[in-house]
């Protein structure tokens, strides 16, 4: 796990916020994943995954937060921002953040099939790319792990107790 810089205490806040941004998204039946992007000290973009509400296979939360950050500031470039997920990102999500420019990504937890961060690929830090995402992995990890663990042991349950 990469841990470029340590976590501090509105890191756990803006991860608990991200947190209860995924259970919205498991309301809607969505897989729980929470994105929290900051700018400057204020939150400018919350969201969840949507890509089974929106038809969009790119309706990742990542995504979405960059989207909507990306209006807030008025630029598809988006410097000095951090993007508080609940789940390492993919490699989709983690491409958008180089070409968005997000200076900061802490993660929740790690994602060992489809991380692109950390677990596999490490794309955040793939040499020849003209920008760098500072990344802090892990905050919080058991808890947003638990979460995800739990939405998909419901999920692979069986409909009735025979």
């Amino acid at each position: 796990m990469n841990t470029a810089g340590a976590s501090s205490a509105s890191d756990e806040l803006y991860m608990r916020r991200a947190l209860e941004l995924a259970a919205c998204g498991e309301a809607e039946g969505e897989v729980p994943v929470g994105a929290v992007l900051v700018h400057d000290g204020r939150v400018i973009a919350e969201t969840w995954n949507r890509p089974i509400a929106l038809s969009d296979p790119t309706a990742h939360a990542e995504v979405l937060a960059l989207r909507a950050g990306g209006e807030a500031l008025g630029n598809y470039r988006l410097p000095g921002t951090t993007l508080y997920v609940t789940l390492e990102p993919c490699a989709m999500c983690a491409g958008a953040m180089v070409h968005a420019r997000v200076g900061r990504l802490v993660y929740g937890a790690a994602d060992p099939r489809a991380g692109a961060v950390d677990s596999n690929l490490g794309l955040l830090g793939a040499p020849g790319l003209n920008h760098r995402v500072s990344v802090t992995g892990g905050v919080l990890g058991a808890e947003c792990g638990a979460r995800l663990q739990a939405f998909f042991r419901a999920r692979r349950a069986p409909p009735c107790n025979e």
